[in-house]
């Protein structure tokens, strides 16, 4: 495991998702902002984009999880949620936050080893 990367290891012992110190810290900065600690981060694919299929960030009530179709995460204080149909498109994913590549979603960037093709902003991708 890289000194730069925090992983949640599964039973086997890799990771499903990872965040990057970068954006576990942007994470935290935005929830302070919105002042409600019951905010967590929502990490997910949904269909669409050029590619296929396309990431989804979000931030959200804790209260809206689902034990049933969500797995928790936790990355040195900030809570992801990833629905379990996802999980299969983000196995081994890392999300990163690079402010100087705002044209991918703000600056989240997705490296997803899962992806065979990425449109060119890197929002979108096929598998």
């Amino acid at each position: 495991m890289s000194e730069a990367t925090v992983t949640v290891p599964t039973a086997s012992g890799s990771a499903l998702v990872t965040l990057t110190p970068a954006a576990i810290n942007h994470v935290r900065r935005m929830i302070e902002k919105q002042g409600n600690p019951h905010l967590i981060l929502r990490m997910g694919v949904l269909g669409g984009g050029c590619s296929g299929l396309q990431y989804l960030l979000r931030l959200e009530e804790d209260k809206e999880i689902d034990p049933q179709f969500d797995r928790l995460f936790e990355f040195d204080g900030v809570r992801v949620a990833v629905d379990r149909k996802s999980l299969v498109y983000l196995a081994a994913t890392e999300l990163d936050f690079d402010p100087s590549d705002l044209m991918a979603g703000g600056g989240f960037v997705f490296r997803n080893p899962n992806a065979r093709r990425t449109c060119g902003c890197g929002t979108s991708f096929q598998t």
